[in-house]
């Protein structure tokens, strides 16, 4: 944790080094993509020793892949052997180091190359072995074109903003990034003629970077307060279980949860400063006219805390895993895109069954909301205080709900799962499952995932 930090704080000290002297107006792409990728396999070194050899044997093997692979294939070799290497290496977590948490534990850095190995290597596949009209809208403004360089490919997956806590961004933003092009790009989506501007204005990061350590620093004082003092593991302590009754353990647990997120807030708003002060991240012009560097942010604290349903805060918990889940598997799935999505993301995240426990528990819990909501939020729309009333018990059923699910991904193992659902009588599952059986589950919109040039056909139709 101390290398972790230490590393961090050293990658955001380079990040404005980086954009100061290493800008785009001051360097060429070739300088910027070669400091960035050894800046990256330094910190790697650092932190975790002779285990980056992990990262590097990983990159290089689908490098290979990349360079020799037939376009139509190259994503699913790419996948195979990215997921396949990350597995064996959770596995070892488990069968060799018995559930411990590795003081060097490179596990997170290989997620994020995981990431972005099979992110590349489907936007590729769609840019050369696929046709324009094939994709949808996203998938052609993403599409890859050439297969990049070996020092792009490092670049993208070893650069030093990116390699520690990631998060996983798209290979063409990337290298619009680093060829100076990225905030002109976004820029040129918006009239400034219109706004009174004579010319395209430049944005500076630094107001959202010293936002995003504040947060951070705040984080860091609730983890160092919070997270020891209230472990997740006390929720199973027999005497603790013996003389708590079974509403303030359900508060407790609440509380417990808490106590374990400033640890994920901390280590996903830095890494969004550190690749901000290096002037990635920008992402557009707001409604308010207000710059907006939220490109590659992974939370989305205030709509988290506040979430009234499963779907809200899992849309604002890890925003970048979630694009490339959808990017990499949903859009991608020729059956049954949500099951293999959910499986896709279990297995992206390890093997511990507590992790399984979590998303089988989280699918169950997220079906009973779907159906409540359907069938009974229209009934307190009438009203503000009603209204205001259904908000407050959404919120606190869906917090206490987020709170028993994500309990087994903290605990890993069976045993302890097992007894924490017990000492809370299973309830959640008996709740969702009577809801399950007794509300009519309407029929769901389902989106027909469409290529783009079938949805203008349809409505050159409709015309």
């Amino acid at each position: 944790q101390i290398n972790f930090v230490a590393c961090q704080l050293f990658a955001l000290l380079a990040a404005f080094w980086f954009r100061i002297y290493l800008g785009p107006s001051h360097a060429s792409s070739a300088v910027r993509h070669a400091f960035a990728t050894l800046f990256g396999i330094y910190f790697a070194v650092f932190c975790f020793g002779w285990y980056s050899i992990h990262l590097f044997v990983l990159v290089m093997m689908n490098y290979g892949i990349m360079t020799m692979a037939s376009i139509p294939n190259i994503h699913r070799y790419s996948f195979v052997v990215a997921m396949g290497y990350l597995t064996l290496c959770h596995i070892s977590r488990i069968y060799i180091f018995h559930y411990g948490i590795l003081t060097t534990d490179f596990s997170g850095p290989l997620m994020i190359i995981t990431q972005k190995i099979t992110t590349l290597a489907c936007q590729l596949h769609d840019g050369i072995g696929r046709q324009a009209e094939e994709l949808t809208a996203e998938q052609n403004r993403l599409a890859v074109k050439t297969r990049p360089s070996l020092l792009e490919y490092l670049s993208y997956l070893l650069n030093f903003m990116s390699i520690i806590a990631g998060p996983c961004s798209n290979y063409k933003d990337y290298i619009a990034f680093i060829e100076g092009r990225h905030v002109h790009l976004k820029l040129l989506e918006v009239n400034w003629k219109q706004k009174g501007y004579d010319r395209l204005p430049d944005p500076s990061p630094t107001g959202a970077v010293m936002y995003k350590l504040c947060i951070t620093l705040v984080s860091l004082i609730l983890f160092l307060t919070l997270t020891k003092n209230f472990p997740m593991a006390y929720i199973i302590d027999n005497e603790f279980l013996d003389k708590t009754p079974f509403l303030s353990r359900l508060g407790y647990l609440y509380v417990v949860t808490q106590a374990a997120k400033p640890k994920y807030y901390f280590a996903w708003t830095l890494a969004d400063a550190v690749n901000n002060a290096a002037g990635y991240g920008f992402s557009g012009v707001d409604e308010r006219g207000t710059f907006r560097w939220d490109l590659l942010s992974n939370l989305n604290i205030w709509n988290i805390e506040t979430a009234t349903s499963f779907k809200v805060y899992i849309e604002n918990w890890n925003i970048q895993t979630a694009a490339w889940l959808k990017r990499v598997c949903y859009d991608r799935a020729p059956w049954y895109p949500t099951a293999l999505t959910f499986l896709l993301s279990a297995l992206w995240h390890g093997v511990y069954p507590g992790y399984y426990f979590t998303f089988l528990t989280g699918i169950l819990i997220t079906l009973a909301a779907r159906a409540i909501r359907n069938n009974c939020r229209h009934h307190f729309l009438s009203s503000v205080p009603l209204k205001r009333a259904y908000d407050v018990v959404t919120w606190v059923v869906t917090q206490l709900s987020v709170s028993y699910t994500v309990a087994p991904f903290v605990m890993l193992a069976v045993e302890p799962t097992i007894k924490f659902y017990k000492s809370m009588y299973f309830h959640m599952h008996i709740l969702s499952i009577l809801v399950l059986l007794m509300l009519p589950i309407r029929p769901q919109a389902h989106s027909i995932r469409k290529p783009q040039n079938q949805d203008m056909q349809n409505s050159v139709k409709n015309k």
